[in-house]
């Protein structure tokens, strides 16, 4: 799930104390990673990439930017509709399960993201990896599963115990795994440097973090 890095309309928030430029600056490097990371696990697993990308004119940017991925427009709705499009979308190319990930937590670390496949292997019906803000980075199902996505709290504290509860209500099987950050507001800049010195976070998943190089740079930068 992708858009462009535009400056005024990327990382918004970080922008307060950024400036815009470097704000979309590090927009575009978190997209180049987590495409680096999906790739590296696409690898692994023999799997395609599709980049679902808004808004609906931005196609020939993606293309750029995500050179041989499949690309296709986010359709409309909330976040938990687009969600839901895609993975729809995924499994009517043939897939027998999906994992979809954001450009928002650019070192999440690989092991992580395998542990999420490992998860519906034995037998889960989805799996995610929560977020410290209290949504999730990544979730992978085994089949659509839109009770999981319909009429919750996006972008709030509540989403991940919102989803629990969904979960139990549905008689259905989700996996949790251990935590990671996002990068939305300034403060969580503090983290990704920690992060990217390899330090262990309170709360967070303890496996290494990808090494995120363009992160890295833009940071730098």
């Amino acid at each position: 799930m992708c858009k462009p890095p535009i400056p005024g309309v990327s990382k918004t928030r970080l922008a307060t104390v950024l400036g815009q430029d470097h704000a979309a600056r590090l927009a575009a490097a978190f997209l180049a990673d987590s495409a680096a990371l999906a790739r590296q696990l696409a690898t692994r697993e023999a799997a395609a990439l599709t980049g679902f990308f808004t808004p609906p004119d931005a196609g020939a940017a993606m293309a750029a930017m995500l050179p041989g991925w499949a690309l296709e427009a986010q359709s409309g709705g909330d976040l938990g509709a687009r969600m839901g499009h895609a993975i729809g979308r995924i499994f009517a190319a043939g897939a027998t399960r999906a994992l979809l990930l954001g450009t928002d937590a650019p070192t999440l670390p690989p092991a992580l993201l395998e542990l999420l496949l490992a998860a519906l292997s034995s037998g889960a019906d989805a799996a995610l990896i929560p977020a410290l803000d209290g949504g999730y980075c990544a979730i992978a199902v085994a089949r659509p599963l839109p009770a999981l996505l319909e009429d919750m709290p996006w972008s709030t504290p509540a989403l991940l115990d919102a989803t629990r509860a969904r979960a139990t209500r549905e008689g259905l099987r989700l996996d949790v795994l251990q935590a990671w950050h996002d990068v939305d507001e300034a403060e969580d800049l503090a983290l990704l440097r920690l992060t990217l010195d390899g330090a262990a976070l309170p709360g967070c998943s303890p496996l290494p973090g990808f090494r995120a190089n363009a992160t890295r740079g833009a940071l730098d930068g």
